[in-house]
């Protein structure tokens, strides 16, 4: 399949002739960085791939709101980002969790989902990032896995980049300190 600039892509989605083909070549362009960005965040992979289906409609349905006044993946992020936090708050009021346990219990979901081949060091890593608060976990991974610029993350996240920023430095700091815990 030729791939196309996303300038290209922007036309295309714009004219109902090659819209669906445009949409094909997204799909398949954004599919795998989405997922793991989901992934990271729900950490099972049938909710992952759950929320990925989801992100891919409504950004189908809502394919002519897309006025390209900020990047194609940004938008993409931004729906795939604003489903897993709607996910995650209702999984928080609908699960069964103990308020001063959640992070346990979502470690051992982890364990027990049969995609996960992490070795120690992953679990552990996995661990670390559940004890984040929602808003510095999404900022670590963005940064840290997808090595998203402040800049774009500010985008996506309608947050200054100077609290992007200072998000990151108290996500390393926390997650260092539960690992030189673990030790």
């Amino acid at each position: 399949m030729k791939t196309f600039s996303e300038t290209e892509l922007i036309a295309q989605l714009q004219s109902p002739e090659g819209q669906k083909k445009a949409f094909e070549q997204i799909v398949n362009t954004y599919s795998k960085p989405l997922y793991w960005q989901i992934r990271r965040m729900v950490l099972a992979h049938d909710d992952a791939n759950d929320l990925l289906q989801n992100t891919f409609i409504k950004a189908w349905t809502n394919i002519s709101n897309f006025r390209g006044e900020s990047k194609l993946s940004t938008w993409l992020y931004r729906i795939a980002i604003n489903e897993t936090l709607t996910f995650l708050k209702q999984q928080t009021t609908y699960q069964e969790l103990t308020i001063d346990e959640p992070a346990s219990s979502l470690a051992e979901h982890l364990e027990a989902d049969t995609y996960f081949n992490g070795d120690d060091a992953q679990r552990l890593l996995q661990e670390a990032l559940l004890t984040l608060p929602e808003k510095q976990r999404l900022v670590f991974t963005l940064k840290y896995f997808d090595e998203m610029k402040y800049e774009t993350m500010s985008q996506l996240l309608d947050t200054s980049v100077g609290a992007l920023k200072a998000s990151y430095h108290l996500a390393v700091k926390k997650i260092s300190n539960f690992l030189e815990d673990y030790d």
